[in-house]
């Protein structure tokens, strides 16, 4: 495993601190999660690590997280920004003991700025970063997709790649570093490329008119006549002409780039409804060279599917 030898301190936390610890478990790394006394059993995020509970406003406790800490790699704090100074384990104190420490932060909006001590949830950090305005369709409030934008993958996934640069750093320097992980700002970097596409056909009209968020026939979601759904992305000319040939469409009469979409997909939500889940699924996966982009949309029943899901 690639980071077996790695000792990682987190501090337990909502989702995002979470995840980012179990990533390090995941790779190989000892993890130690950190819980209050009296937490609530909720997480679902502990996968491969040890836990220990501690009341950090007794100072024996403190003195138990600058003992791990003296040994440890890594620490993952989620708490507003000061919280861990008072507690006395703030990065000043903990890198003076171990130098070679990586002290990753991770908050909504940074440690400084306006909005640094300010409460939030991944709704208001997609918000803030601009994306939220992009998603949701045409005729809708712009809606997030679930918490996993900020809290996940600009929070806990973004987090762990800084604290995995500062590790690469730390075999030229042999020192540790401060990371400053914001989820506001993770989550904008994240959608970077949208930013920069939007001069661009795919991102060319407002919200719910683009191509990939239902403004086009050929990259969508249609209804089953099982009630189930399933994912069309034929976005390119070879696979958009298998798909109409799927479907038993003449591709004169259905261009790809139509003037009407909006008429488009409600023939083909028209002609999904006539099937079955499982019949589409045997009608374009019939082991052909081509899959066509076309899959079922699974519910999490059925995530099984990924090994990592089954631990």
């Amino acid at each position: 495993m690639a980071l077996r030898g790695i000792k990682v301190i987190e501090m337990a936390g909502l989702a995002p601190g979470p995840f980012c610890g179990m990533i390090f478990a995941d790779f190989g790394a000892s993890v130690i999660r950190v819980d209050k006394t009296n937490a609530v059993p909720l997480d679902r995020l502990s996968r491969g690590k040890r836990s220990i509970a501690l009341n950090l406003k007794n100072p024996e406790a403190v003195a138990v997280i600058k003992k791990l800490t003296n040994q440890a790699d890594i620490l993952i704090e989620p708490y507003r920004p000061g919280v861990m100074e008072k507690l006395g384990l703030g990065p000043k104190v903990l890198m003076e003991s171990n130098p070679r420490l990586i002290y990753a932060r991770l908050t909504g909006f940074g440690q400084d700025g306006p909005y640094a001590k300010m409460a939030g949830h991944d709704i208001n950090y997609v918000a803030l970063s601009g994306i939220l305005s992009m998603l949701g369709g045409s005729s809708t409030t712009p809606e997030p997709p679930l918490n996993l934008l900020a809290d996940f993958a600009g929070g806990g996934l973004l987090c762990s790649l800084g604290i995995l640069m500062a590790l690469f750093e730390r075999t030229k320097t042999g020192l540790g570093q401060i990371i400053d992980a914001s989820m506001s700002e993770g989550a904008a970097y994240v959608g970077s490329w949208l930013y920069k596409s939007r001069d661009l056909p795919v991102w060319g009209e407002s919200r719910g008119k683009t191509w990939f968020d239902g403004g086009t026939h050929f990259y969508g979601v249609y209804e089953t006549k099982d009630n189930k759904f399933m994912s069309v992305g034929a976005i390119e000319g070879q696979f958009y002409k298998l798909f109409l040939e799927k479907l038993d469409l003449n591709p004169n009469d259905w261009p790809q780039f139509s003037e009407s979409p909006e008429v488009r997909r409600r023939e083909l939500a028209n002609i999904f409804k006539t099937k079955n889940q499982d019949e589409w699924t045997q009608l374009f996966n019939d082991g052909s060279e081509y899959n066509l982009f076309f899959f079922t949309i699974n519910c999490p029943s059925r995530w099984y599917f990924f090994s990592f899901n089954q631990n």
